[in-house]
């Protein structure tokens, strides 16, 4: 092996240092940064900083004020918290939730409500490890010790996540005598951690922290319906034993994977009938129902089985698309950077939406637009004709469905608001989580894959702009809906693995997208491959793999 490799830096410049220096040991050719750093970017791939680097390399800062050091932070808090509570509760397991706004909510293995005094405790000792500027390390141990360690500290769902590696060596992180198993790069010492908020929630509690670039803990923002969607789908995990990722690598190990799956379609199924009773009790004021959501969360075909309920009680469901109602290329409004903004609700002709959704109520019949794509221009009366009846019931689809300001006209009594989302349970072990949004830009990617021609690559580099709008138009209403559908199953990330796996490995390492292309890819290899065979020709998952019973 050579005794120096050359290492580029942002700048251009380069220098040549002995083959397997520490990242941090070059940190300080960076200059000055805005903010602390977090990781470094190793030819395009986030690392600690205590990466050793053996080969030639491009060397990047990634500092806290941005998106990756950000959730660096973020799992850094979440790691000092779980120390904090091994040290003061030795014989609880801290198990991690879901995201709540700015939050991670938490609770106790043993099921019992938080009491403040102990949340008091846990901030206090955060506190202190935080001000003691401890040393968070990323270590190598045997495979053998690391799973007779891990089942020593009672991390039982680490030791069963670890039966689907094989790897001689396993990365663990550090804090004094904590450890857990490394998932993704976190802070290098605990003093650099950001202010943070342990707040009493329901039987647990939040672990909160600053929006991206804001330096304190912002007002609390509460979502009670998405909460209690959360909250119902993680006691139904715990009851069929599948909430984390080694519990379903076992299924499928086990060859009983199948009849997970049969469960898991069921569970959802009674969901959204559940959700078509709650309209069909309403069905005397209720004449459209507006469904949104989040990219990727399955809002059509969500549309097209609700539709299927709702018949079976007598009601005719008509699907109008709001997509239609684009007033066109030439008269969108423009974006900060000059360009058309089609995701803003000026983008829709909304005093035309009205007219004739009030039409329609009142029985007239009319003729829907068409827009044209294409052409960027929409298309009047080039759409099919259509007229309510006394049960009829419109399903109107699009991301701006939840808010008041595209149907101004229409009574609150004569809209049902359908929020939707993929809301996932099933957690790595019990430290380390599985964000929603990982789980929304896997079936983005291979939707656009399967339909679009588009690479992974491609996902990636606009995944921030769809983020951005969904924050913008989608977030902020959720909480308005008369009822919040979770289109996740608890299964789908092991079939979309099948399809994800070889498009996140055609991006390259000097491509910029390879830093979150290769951290999903490590983020898959802890699930083992379902067969897409398995999954039913009616499931919410076949709108992003193809082959459905559906017409979209």
């Amino acid at each position: 092996m050579k005794n120096t490799i050359t290492v580029q830096f942002r700048d251009g410049k380069t220098i040549k240092c002995p083959t397997g220096s520490p990242a941090e040991k070059l940190t300080g050719r960076f200059g000055d940064l805005e903010s602390p750093l977090a990781a470094v970017k190793v030819n395009n791939r986030i690392l600690p900083l205590s990466f050793r680097l053996e080969v030639n390399a491009s060397l990047e800062p990634v500092t806290v004020n941005t998106p990756e050091g950000a959730m660096v932070n973020r799992r850094s808090l979440a790691f000092v918290l779980s120390a904090s509570a091994r040290e003061l509760f030795p014989g609880r397991s801290l198990l991690i939730g879901h995201s709540l706004g700015s939050s991670y909510y938490y609770t106790f293995q043993d099921g019992k409500k938080t009491p403040a005094r102990e949340i008091k405790a846990l901030s206090a000792k955060m506190e202190e490890l935080i001000s003691a500027d401890l040393p968070i390390s990323a270590e190598l141990l045997s495979y053998t010790e690391a799973a007779e360690l891990f089942e020593k500290q009672g991390q039982d769902e680490t030791v069963i996540l670890l039966e689907r590696r094989n790897e001689p060596v396993i990365w663990i992180n550090r804090i004094g005598d904590f450890v857990n198993l490394y998932i993704e790069p976190l802070l290098p010492r605990t003093g650099i951690l950001s202010v943070f908020e342990l707040m009493v929630y329901e039987d647990g509690f939040l672990l909160r922290f600053p929006r991206l670039r804001e330096k304190n803990v912002g007002p609390f923002e509460d979502s009670p319906k998405i909460f209690a969607v959360y909250k119902e789908y993680k006691k139904w995990g715990r009851i069929v034993g599948v909430h984390s990722a080694g519990e379903l690598n076992r299924l499928v190990r086990n060859r009983t994977i199948k009849d997970f799956i049969r469960v898991a379609e069921a569970f959802q199924a009674k969901k959204m009938s559940e959700i078509a009773d709650q309209i069909y009790r309403r069905r005397n004021d209720v004449k459209a129902i507006l469904i949104a959501g989040p990219s990727s969360s399955g809002k059509t075909t969500t549309a097209k089985r609700l539709s299927i309920d709702l018949m079976v009680m007598g009601i005719e469901p008509i699907a109008v698309s709001l997509d239609d109602y684009y007033v066109g290329t030439a008269l969108t409004p423009l974006d900060e950077n000059g360009k058309p903004d089609f995701e803003c609700l000026e983008a829709l002709d909304i005093p035309f939406l009205n007219e004739q959704l009030i039409s329609l109520f009142n029985g007239e019949e009319v003729s829907l637009p068409a827009f044209d794509f294409k052409a960027g221009t929409r298309r009047e009366g080039g759409g099919k004709k259509i007229r309510m009846n006394r049960r009829s019931m419109l399903i109107v689809e699009g991301i701006h469905g939840l808010n008041d300001k595209l149907t101004p006209k229409i009574a609150r009594s004569a809209k049902f608001k359908l929020y939707v989302s993929a809301l996932t349970q099933i957690n790595l072990d019990d430290y380390n989580r599985v964000p929603a949004s990982d789980n929304r830009l896997l079936r983005r990617m291979v939707r656009d894959s399967q339909f679009r021609g588009a690479g992974a690559d491609w996902t990636i580099r606009m995944w921030p702009s769809v983020q951005r709008g969904e924050r913008k138009h989608i977030f902020t209403f959720q909480d308005s809906a008369d009822a919040a559908f979770n289109s996740a199953l608890d299964y789908e990330i092991s079939v979309l693995k099948f399809y994800a796996e070889p498009l996140l490995r055609s991006v390259k390492p000097n491509q910029a997208e390879y830093a979150e292309s290769s951290r999903l890819l490590d983020f898959l290899e802890n699930f083992s491959p379902i067969l897409p065979q398995y999954v039913p020709g009616q499931s919410i998952l076949r709108e992003f793999i193809g082959e459905s019973e559906f017409k979209y």
